[in-house]
């Protein structure tokens, strides 16, 4: 293959970049709040070249810097972390549109709240459905069941994690921290809510404990995080946790309500 030309050679580097500042962009949704370092390691890249793509999203408006109370560190400035915007989590996925929250509104104008609400269930039953089987072959306790539930949200687009909530000494693990970084029914969720509370359902019925929804991208947060108590598996199927207060795992000195 011969020498490129500058023109060629510019647009090869442009699609390359174009790559890498998607994949970054990817990373924030999964991972967030995450510095550069951390995308840079993970990724491969320079922190440099890491950093020159957070500013492109971030003029974008495609990322933000997420605002936290300060750490205790050592001499410098704290390192900066970076969550999506509503913006950003739009251009990852845009399967539902304002034709499907009208659709759904006129539902609810014609029908009634009840239809919506059956509606979301049946969506929910749609996955429950395909990973009950899944889930339940990772054994008994909600912290192994909590990690495949994760897998399999984040092969349908939710880029879901999992881990363990400790004690600061690490001596007693208080439940797990259940993310997902992307929701691709975000917009219809913001609308009608009951999206959120038939996914609750599902994971406390795929878990086998109450979980509590603690934040949603719906409601305006970075991420949904959803808190799994470590108790025995004795979750009734439609039973609500939303009376409970935990910590925010991203923000322990914070207290999330939905």
């Amino acid at each position: 293959m011969g020498d490129l030309t500058p023109q060629r050679a510019r647009t090869v580097e442009a699609v390359r970049e174009s790559g890498t500042r998607g994949r970054v962009q990817q990373f924030v949704s999964e991972h967030g709040p995450i510095t550069a370092t951390a995308i840079a390691e993970r990724l491969g890249v320079t922190t440099t070249a890491v950093r020159r793509h957070l500013d492109a999203l971030t003029a974008a408006g495609l990322i933000e810097e997420h605002a936290s109370a300060p750490a205790i560190r050592g001499r410098g400035r704290p390192a900066r972390a970076f969550v999506l915007t509503s913006a950003g989590h739009q251009a990852l996925d845009s399967s539902y549109d304002d034709v499907a929250t009208s659709a759904l509104r006129y539902l609810s104008e014609q029908v009634g709240e009840h239809a919506v609400e059956a509606f979301a269930h049946q969506h929910v039953a749609s996955f429950e459905d395909r990973y009950r089987s899944l889930v339940e072959a990772a054994g008994e306790t909600p912290e192994a069941r909590s990690r495949v539930l994760a897998e399999v949200l984040t092969r349908d687009g939710y880029a879901a994690s999992s881990r363990p909530l400790t004690l600061a000494d690490g001596s007693t693990t208080l439940g797990v921290q259940l993310c997902q970084g992307h929701c691709p029914v975000q917009q219809v969720a913001s609308a009608f809510p009951q999206f959120c509370e038939a996914e609750q359902q599902a994971f406390s019925r795929l878990l086998g404990v109450h979980v509590q929804r603690l934040a949603t991208l719906a409601h305006g947060e970075h991420v949904c995080t959803t808190f799994v108590p470590v108790s025995a598996l004795s979750a009734p199927p439609d039973t609500h946790t939303d009376d409970l207060t935990h910590p925010h795992p991203t923000d322990p000195d914070e207290r999330s309500e939905r």
